[in-house]
Protein backbone atom coordinates (compact mmCIF):
# COMPACT_ATOMS: atom_id res chain seq x y z
CA UNK A 1 0.00 0.00 0.00
CA UNK A 2 1.05 3.56 -0.99
CA UNK A 3 0.09 6.34 1.13
CA UNK A 4 0.36 9.79 -0.15
CA UNK A 5 -0.20 11.50 2.40
CA UNK A 6 -2.32 12.43 5.55
CA UNK A 7 -6.12 13.32 3.98
CA UNK A 8 -7.07 14.47 6.93
CA UNK A 9 -7.65 13.83 10.82
CA UNK A 10 -11.36 13.54 12.15
CA UNK A 11 -12.49 15.68 15.54
CA UNK A 12 -16.32 14.39 16.54
CA UNK A 13 -17.72 17.78 17.86
CA UNK A 14 -21.10 18.02 19.31
CA UNK A 15 -22.25 21.46 17.11
CA UNK A 16 -20.54 22.57 14.22
CA UNK A 17 -21.76 25.69 14.58
CA UNK A 18 -20.61 26.14 18.10
CA UNK A 19 -16.74 25.38 16.44
CA UNK A 20 -16.87 27.17 13.98
CA UNK A 21 -15.44 30.78 15.61
CA UNK A 22 -12.64 28.57 17.07
CA UNK A 23 -11.67 27.16 13.60
CA UNK A 24 -12.56 30.17 11.42
CA UNK A 25 -12.53 33.24 14.17
CA UNK A 26 -9.05 31.78 16.30
CA UNK A 27 -7.29 29.76 13.81
CA UNK A 28 -7.89 31.91 10.61
CA UNK A 29 -9.01 28.69 8.46
CA UNK A 30 -12.22 28.97 6.08
CA UNK A 31 -14.62 26.20 5.89
CA UNK A 32 -15.40 25.65 2.37
CA UNK A 33 -17.66 22.23 2.60
CA UNK A 34 -20.38 21.13 5.43
CA UNK A 35 -22.47 18.21 4.47
CA UNK A 36 -24.62 15.67 5.48
CA UNK A 37 -23.28 11.68 4.91
CA UNK A 38 -27.02 10.24 5.82
CA UNK A 39 -25.85 6.78 5.96
CA UNK A 40 -23.16 7.81 8.48
CA UNK A 41 -25.70 9.57 10.63
CA UNK A 42 -22.81 12.73 10.50
CA UNK A 43 -22.64 16.08 9.25
CA UNK A 44 -19.27 17.47 8.00
CA UNK A 45 -17.52 20.48 7.83
CA UNK A 46 -13.64 20.66 6.25
CA UNK A 47 -10.84 23.09 6.36
CA UNK A 48 -8.08 22.78 4.43
CA UNK A 49 -4.24 23.62 5.82
CA UNK A 50 -1.72 22.68 2.69
CA UNK A 51 -2.62 18.93 1.23
CA UNK A 52 -4.59 17.69 4.54
CA UNK A 53 -7.77 18.76 6.09
CA UNK A 54 -9.56 19.00 9.13
CA UNK A 55 -13.03 17.48 8.92
CA UNK A 56 -15.43 17.54 11.80
CA UNK A 57 -17.75 15.06 12.69
CA UNK A 58 -21.22 16.73 14.44
CA UNK A 59 -23.85 13.30 14.75
CA UNK A 60 -27.03 13.39 13.38
CA UNK A 61 -28.77 11.29 15.62
CA UNK A 62 -28.41 9.78 19.21
CA UNK A 63 -27.48 6.22 17.57
CA UNK A 64 -24.83 7.23 15.26
CA UNK A 65 -21.33 6.08 16.12
CA UNK A 66 -20.24 9.49 16.74
CA UNK A 67 -22.74 10.00 19.14
CA UNK A 68 -21.62 7.33 20.72
CA UNK A 69 -18.07 8.48 20.76
CA UNK A 70 -18.63 11.72 21.98
CA UNK A 71 -20.80 9.94 25.27
CA UNK A 72 -17.67 7.62 25.91
CA UNK A 73 -15.07 9.39 25.28
CA UNK A 74 -15.96 13.65 24.87
CA UNK A 75 -15.36 15.65 21.76
CA UNK A 76 -12.05 15.47 20.65
CA UNK A 77 -9.60 13.46 17.71
CA UNK A 78 -11.92 10.68 16.41
CA UNK A 79 -9.82 9.38 13.73
CA UNK A 80 -6.78 9.88 11.26
CA UNK A 81 -7.45 9.52 7.47
CA UNK A 82 -4.28 8.42 4.83
CA UNK A 83 -5.04 8.99 1.54
CA UNK A 84 -3.75 6.08 -1.03
CA UNK A 85 -4.67 5.21 -4.88
CA UNK A 86 -6.69 2.30 -4.16
CA UNK A 87 -8.45 1.55 -1.16
CA UNK A 88 -9.89 -2.32 -2.02
CA UNK A 89 -5.93 -3.10 -2.84
CA UNK A 90 -5.07 -1.67 0.37
CA UNK A 91 -7.21 -3.23 3.08
CA UNK A 92 -6.44 -6.94 1.16
CA UNK A 93 -3.12 -5.67 2.18
CA UNK A 94 -3.84 -4.90 5.72
CA UNK A 95 -5.88 -7.97 6.28
CA UNK A 96 -2.91 -10.30 5.16
CA UNK A 97 -1.17 -7.98 7.36
CA UNK A 98 -2.96 -8.79 10.31
CA UNK A 99 -5.37 -5.98 10.70
CA UNK A 100 -8.58 -6.54 11.55
CA UNK A 101 -11.21 -4.46 9.18
CA UNK A 102 -14.21 -2.61 10.22
CA UNK A 103 -14.66 -1.98 6.84
CA UNK A 104 -14.96 -5.18 4.58
CA UNK A 105 -14.55 -3.17 1.02
CA UNK A 106 -14.84 0.40 0.30
CA UNK A 107 -17.80 2.48 0.59
CA UNK A 108 -18.58 6.58 -0.07
CA UNK A 109 -17.94 9.17 2.18
CA UNK A 110 -17.76 12.46 2.50
CA UNK A 111 -16.70 14.49 -0.04
CA UNK A 112 -17.58 11.83 -2.90
CA UNK A 113 -14.22 10.01 -1.33
CA UNK A 114 -13.88 6.18 -1.60
CA UNK A 115 -13.49 5.42 2.28
CA UNK A 116 -12.51 2.29 4.71
CA UNK A 117 -11.92 1.93 8.60
CA UNK A 118 -8.85 -0.05 10.41
CA UNK A 119 -10.24 -1.06 13.74
CA UNK A 120 -8.21 0.37 16.53
CA UNK A 121 -7.54 -2.57 18.53
CA UNK A 122 -4.99 -3.62 15.66
CA UNK A 123 -3.74 0.29 14.76
CA UNK A 124 -2.16 0.71 18.34
CA UNK A 125 -5.75 2.08 19.28
CA UNK A 126 -6.13 4.72 16.94
CA UNK A 127 -9.36 4.69 14.39
CA UNK A 128 -7.67 4.78 11.27
CA UNK A 129 -9.45 5.13 7.68
CA UNK A 130 -7.89 5.18 4.08
CA UNK A 131 -9.46 7.14 1.38
CA UNK A 132 -8.93 6.86 -2.14
CA UNK A 133 -10.22 9.91 -4.73
CA UNK A 134 -12.24 8.33 -7.48
CA UNK A 135 -11.02 9.25 -10.71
Amino acid sequence: MEITHIEHIGIAVKSIEEQLPYYEGVLGLKCYNIETVEDQKVKTAFFKIGQTKIELLEPTCEDSTIAKFIEKKGEGVHHIAFATKNVEEALREMEAKGIRLIDQHPRPGAEGLNIAFLHPKSTGSVLTELCEHPE
